[in-house]
C-alpha cells in the first residue's frame, strides 16, 4: 500500500473504503477522518499529495480525483464525476481545476473545523 509511508493502517483504510464502496457515498471529510489522513503530520500530508498527484506535476488534477480511491487500494471504484466535481470544488480556490499542495493540505485538515 502507498499510502502506508504516510503511516495510515491497513484497516482504517479498509473502513473509509467501505464506508464509501457505493457510487454517490464518498464524502471527502469523512474519508480522510475514517483511514486516519486528517489527523497526519504536514510532512505526511505532503507525501500522500505526491502519491496522488499521479502524473508528478505538482497539481492534483480532475483525472486523478476520479481515480483516488484506486490510490489506496487496486480495484476500487472510481468516482462518480458528481464526486469528483465536489471533490476538486473543495480544493480549487482558484477555479483553475487543479488543487497545488498547500489546498491539499488544507482539504485533508478541514475535519477539524468542520465537525
Amino acid at each position: 500500500m502507498a499510502f502506508a509511508s504516510v503511516g495510515l493502517k491497513d484497516p482504517d483504510v479498509a473502513k473509509a473504503l467501505e464506508g464509501c464502496k457505493d457510487a454517490g457515498t464518498f464524502k471527502h471529510k469523512a474519508f480522510f477522518h475514517t483511514c486516519g489522513l486528517s489527523s497526519k503530520s504536514a510532512e505526511e500530508v505532503k507525501k500522500a499529495f505526491f502519491i496522488v498527484d499521479q502524473d508528478n506535476s505538482g497539481f492534483i488534477e480532475e483525472e486523478e480525483l476520479k481515480l483516488f480511491l484506486q490510490t489506496f487500494k487496486a480495484g476500487a471504484r472510481a468516482l462518480t464525476d458528481a464526486e469528483t466535481m465536489e471533490f476538486l470544488k473543495a480544493g480549487d480556490s482558484d477555479g483553475d481545476g487543479k488543487i497545488g499542495s498547500t489546498r491539499w493540505s488544507y482539504v485533508i485538515k478541514s475535519w477539524d473545523r468542520h465537525k
